[in-house]
């Protein structure tokens, strides 16, 4: 039995939830089982924000064990070290390149710029991608995650006219272009 195990973790406003709700309805068009499950902190003020997407031949709970996870999508690098220990021995993380400041007072840590060397460090396949800077060129930076998203969608057996459905289906008209856009750019990264 093959479940394909993704998780997807940014903090509120960078739309993790609707790249997961994406993730789920393509492998659901696809034909496989899926479950989902959303986590949200205080999302609405930057809090975390992590979706488990789990889809595969028969899936039977929405929440991925740690060390289990096979993708991580990071939508900032933060995110990337505060859920790495979802992802299993060898897995993968998508990491956009992009650092949000946490609020935080004086006496703790700084941001940890060596994010993406320390997961590397630990054995993680880490692909890097410049998904605002690829969002904003694309005329906004929210598309960001679908940017992500297209970068994941390389490495799943969901095909590509599924994808494009899925976009159709689920992205508002005035917004479809842009993602549309944001997801082939990130399938095909320069």
């Amino acid at each position: 039995m093959t479940v394909t195990n993704v998780l997807i973790a940014g903090v509120g406003g960078q739309g993790a939830v609707l790249a997961s709700e994406l993730l789920a309805l393509a492998a659901a068009a696809a034909g496989k089982d899926v479950k989902q499950g959303e986590f949200h902190g205080v999302a609405q003020r930057g809090g975390a924000v992590f979706s488990h997407v789990r889809f595969g031949d028969r899936v039977h709970a929405p929440m991925a064990r740690r060390g289990a996870v096979d993708f991580l999508l990071a939508l900032e690098k933060l995110e990337a070290l505060r859920y790495a220990h979802f992802v299993k021995p060898g897995g993968t993380i998508f990491v956009n390149d992009f650092k949000v400041e946490p609020l935080r007072t004086a006496d703790e840590r700084p941001y940890p710029d060596d994010a993406i060397d320390f997961l590397r460090s630990k054995g993680f396949e880490v692909v890097v991608v410049a998904a605002t800077d690829t969002a904003m060129e694309l005329g906004n930076h929210r598309a960001a995650n679908v940017v992500l998203l297209g970068a994941l969608a390389e490495r799943l057996d969901i095909p590509a006219d599924v994808w494009q459905e899925t976009l159709r289906a689920r992205v508002p008209q005035g917004l479809l272009e842009l993602n549309t856009k944001a997801f082939a750019a990130g399938a095909t990264p320069p």
